[in-house]
């Protein structure tokens, strides 16, 4: 493949990767704050529209046909050709669209709470996720993982307590611990459904890689969401789009969060899929601390000790979580 050697462009996906989930965050409340604030009652359209966005993007693609993500690991962009799927591939594929869009939602709305707190508790991701999988898909997580989900959990807990005059209370953004929560809970479902779509190779062969499946996955998603929000903030539609076609902010950052949601889980998954366990849980680790760092530095809302400790035990967690199970595998004696 033309461009630098793979070793480089797996560097460069690493920091574009962090880079448009940094940006993505930022772009995220921006557009929330043009529409007027988690209060506004436009928070679904945001992220309806932001799904929008990433279907336009994929249309694009296919029609002229190539895939630029490759660039920013100066490599040459791939084709993408239009998957030929069935209507049959279509319906199956309904389950994680409903997933994705309502983690992307749900996430829109606990960072539009508090960006902070909000992603304080989507660290905690893995207590949902050994639920989910466990009540629905019959696979529980190990005992070592297990004894894990208490650390998150305080963690969590901990970021949620603030030191009064009468010792410590809950004190917390109420939108970003609800929605988080639920975020958690579909990215949950979004995973098991993903693996178990993508588990019949001749639908797999059909999608033509996972370029093609994340576009289809967004464009469901994006059409899932639309009755939601108009039956959620129908009345709204006409002041907010009157307000983008007035607001230069409105235009820009709504689009540039859909672009930068859209390349930033693209280029997560080229990275991932080529590194190990260890390195991907590592990296998801640091890239939570590093978002959690920026958004702190770009909302000028500095987190309170208690979410400092907190973040720190609930992320710690998560990394040992990912770990566990290959830090404490047997291991195999040396043949003679």
């Amino acid at each position: 493949m033309a461009g630098v050697p793979d070793s480089v462009a797996l560097l460069l996906f690493f920091v574009f990767w962090y880079a448009g989930n940094m940006k993505y965050n930022e772009y995220n409340t921006a557009a929330l704050n043009a529409v007027g604030g988690k209060t506004a009652g436009m928070t679904m359209t945001v992220a309806t529209m932001q799904l929008g966005v990433c279907g336009i993007y994929a249309f694009i693609m296919w029609i002229v046909r190539i895939n630029p993500a490759r660039v920013f690991g100066l490599q040459a962009p791939t084709k993408q050709n239009l998957p030929k799927l069935t209507f049959s591939d279509m319906i199956k594929a309904i389950p994680l669209g409903f997933c994705s869009g309502g983690a992307h939602a749900a996430t829109v709305f606990a960072l539009g709470g508090d960006p902070l707190f909000g992603q304080i508790v989507k660290s905690g991701e893995p207590v949902l996720s050994a639920l989910v999988n466990t009540i629905f898909y019959g696979k529980a997580p190990s005992f070592n993982k297990v004894m894990c989900l208490p650390i998150i959990v305080g963690g969590v807990a901990f970021a949620s307590l603030k030191k009064g005059p009468e010792g410590y209370a809950l004190k917390f953004d109420e939108t970003a611990l609800f929605f988080g929560m639920i975020a958690n809970s579909f990215a949950a479902f979004k995973g098991s459904e993903n693996k178990k779509l993508m588990s019949d190779k001749k639908l797999s062969e059909r999608f033509a890689g996972v370029g093609n499946q994340f576009a289809v996955t967004q464009i469901i998603s994006f059409f899932i969401l639309l009755p939601i929000m108009y039956a959620k903030e129908g009345p709204m539609l006409p002041q907010f789009f009157e307000m983008l076609k007035t607001s230069k902010e409105l235009q820009f950052n709504l689009v540039m969060s859909g672009l930068c949601f859209y390349l930033y889980n693209e280029l997560a998954t080229m990275t991932l899929k080529v590194t190990g366990p260890v390195t991907a849980s590592v990296a998801n680790t640091a890239k939570r601390v590093i978002v959690m760092v920026y958004m702190a530095a770009v909302t000028g809302k500095a987190l309170t000790e208690e979410q400092k400790i907190g973040a720190s035990i609930a992320i710690g967690g998560v990394l040992l979580y990912s770990l566990i199970d290959d830090l404490l595998k047997p291991k195999k004696a040396k043949s003679s």
